[in-house]
């Protein structure tokens, strides 16, 4: 589910007007229904991580040594930040040119947290299980470390805990996702593994009992506005905004609000899901059979969205700037006409469609990973 939530996301950021020049959550130009088409989509992240986590403890327990688990996250972490530089990087550009910025985000945090993860798994199991709650829990007091005061290791506290742009030789780095809450919320996921051994009715009890104190914390925590996140809400001029500014926590690096704000739900969907029955051709199963091949193409197949809509509309000039990065991917916003971009239903729509279209590629290679026992393919 939180794939075809994902989708709405990245299809905005390649479709929609706005996104080519401001974001969605600043409360000075958006709008509720733009600021909540980005908000729905902050379950996303978190809920990889964590199930990210809960899947490595599920492929480990009762069948494969340590050591082979161990060994399973390292490759598969190096795998996942190799395609975010090399084949990510020509879904978000269509284009490889050392030029354009090199973007550390998605693929890049699941890889890095899983090679983290390979080392951590050693641990024992409760002394795990405090670390990454305590890392979740604190990892704010480190806001105002800044990296400018690493001098020369700036780089490594912008991969640790602020996002930032890294310069390495000529090229410019930018590290979106930082490496210390989200390993944390993968190895939260990993010692949950323990609870899906369980009898369902306990799961779905304590499930429903973590996710509704994560909910209660948050809301106590952002009333109080004195820590759990950097950025405070405040009265707005309108009550709808008063309300966004309330749930506008910081995703960069994730704020221990914004965790609560999301991990909450993913708590009580898991109990909620496991009570219900889906057919092996439901989309949502299929999606989750195959989530990098799903992830990956849904990426070109949004860019794609847009070079055709910019040639619909602005004709063989259009041939000028549509290879070249968006703004909204960092791209030169001068190569691109003005008031570029789409109305947000425009978005919705091609999110849609886009959904739609990748049922039946995800349902073949879902059978092709189910039938195939070559070892590359686990790697897809």
């Amino acid at each position: 589910m939180v794939m075809v939530i994902m989708a709405l996301d990245h299809v905005r950021d390649f479709i929609h007007r706005a996104a080519m020049s401001a974001s969605p959550t600043d409360l000075t130009k958006t709008t509720p229904i733009l600021f909540l088409t980005r908000w729905v989509t902050h379950i996303c992240a978190p809920t990889f991580m964590l199930t990210a986590g809960l899947g490595a403890y599920l492929w480990w327990h009762g069948r494969r040594s340590k050591t082979e688990l161990s060994t399973f996250l390292l490759t598969r972490g190096i795998w996942l930040i190799l395609l975010e530089l090399t084949v990510m990087r020509a879904a978000y550009n269509f284009d490889v040119s050392l030029r354009d910025p090199i973007f550390l985000i998605v693929l890049w945090v699941l890889g890095a947290c899983m090679v983290g993860l390979a080392a951590l798994v050693w641990l024992p199991p409760r002394a795990l299980a405090v670390v990454s709650v305590a890392t979740i829990l604190l990892h704010n007091l480190l806001d105002g470390v800044r990296a400018a005061q690493f001098g020369g290791f700036a780089w490594l506290w912008n991969i640790l805990h602020q996002p930032g742009a890294i310069r390495v030789g000529g090229l410019t780095v930018l590290v979106a996702y930082p490496l210390i809450p989200w390993l944390a919320v993968m190895a939260l996921g990993f010692v949950l593994g323990e609870l899906f051994t369980a009898d369902a009715g306990t799961r779905q009890r304590r499930l429903m009992a973590i996710g509704v104190a994560c909910i209660v914390a948050f809301v106590a925590l952002r009333a109080l506005d004195g820590y759990g996140d950097p950025a405070p809400w405040s009265t707005q001029p309108r009550p709808a905004l008063t309300v966004l500014s309330f749930l506008n926590t910081t995703k960069y690096p994730p704020s221990l609000a914004f965790l609560l704000m999301t991990l909450g739900p993913a708590m009580l969907m898991l109990a909620w899901f496991e009570r219900l029955r889906f057919s092996d051709t439901n989309p949502l199963v299929v999606f989750g059979r195959v989530p990098l091949f799903y992830f990956v193409v849904h990426f070109f197949a949004a860019h794609l969205a847009a070079v055709l809509l910019a040639l619909v509309r602005y004709g063989s000039t259009a041939w000028t700037f549509a290879f070249h990065p968006l703004p909204s991917m960092g791209g030169p916003a001068a190569l691109f006409p003005v008031g570029f971009g789409y109305h947000l239903q425009v978005a919705y729509l091609v999110w849609a469609a886009i959904v739609v279209a990748l049922y039946p590629a995800c349902r073949w290679f879902a059978q092709v990973k189910a039938t195939r026992r070559a070892w590359w393919v686990s790697y897809l």
